[in-house]
């Protein structure tokens, strides 16, 4: 089944789903796309001063992302994002210009880094990002999760943390049919 996981790179959150998603792909045969989410975008106003570093480089990450997929390099996005939140979230490093750089030459992607100043990505990051809200908006946020053939997505599943394989596959497999059903629009509970 082909799975596509819209994601922002500054959201822990977001990161720790990844992961999730990660472990449960080949145990239900997932082949899992990596497509922009802006928060940048969601949010349409400058972010407060102490975010503004971190969400220009995110900006940055998410134009490698999508040159990446233009050019069919859909694995590399995924290393890429792995290298990225692996710096940032695993080893509690702020996400940057240089970090987005690090990322890039430590997945194998440094023949791409062009895009990352290159803003004509822009248009097309902004058109996956809508895709995403447009399968699972509004009042939603990063990540979004779609499977093909399914008009509707959802945001989430949030995870506090990445559980081990068995809880990892109970919540896929509650959450893959609620993809598929139409009618139904929200499961949440408070983070803690």
């Amino acid at each position: 089944m082909d799975v596509t996981f819209h994601f922002d790179p500054a959201c822990p959150w977001t990161w720790r789903t990844s992961r999730w998603l990660l472990s449960v792909a080949p145990e239900r045969d997932l082949a899992v796309r990596w497509r922009p989410f802006s928060l940048a975008l969601l949010n349409d106003e400058p972010p407060p001063e102490e975010f503004r570093e971190m969400m220009a480089a995110s900006t940055k990450a998410l134009r490698l992302v999508e040159a990446l997929q233009a050019a069919g390099r859909n694995d590399d996005a995924g290393r890429f994002y792995t290298a990225l939140g692996t710096h940032t979230f695993e080893s509690m490093n702020p996400l940057t210009d240089a970090s987005v750089r690090a990322a890039a030459e430590a997945a194998g992607v440094g023949d791409a880094v062009g895009a990352l100043d290159d803003a004509s990505w822009d248009e097309a990051v902004r058109h996956s990002h809508s895709t995403a809200w447009e399968a699972a908006g509004p009042d939603i946020g990063s990540p979004v999760l779609t499977v093909d053939g399914v008009r509707r997505g959802v945001h989430g599943p949030i995870v506090a943390e990445v559980t081990d394989k068995a809880e990892a596959l109970a919540i896929w497999d509650a959450v893959e049919p609620l993809l598929r059903t139409q009618t139904f629009f929200e499961v949440k509970r408070g983070r803690p």
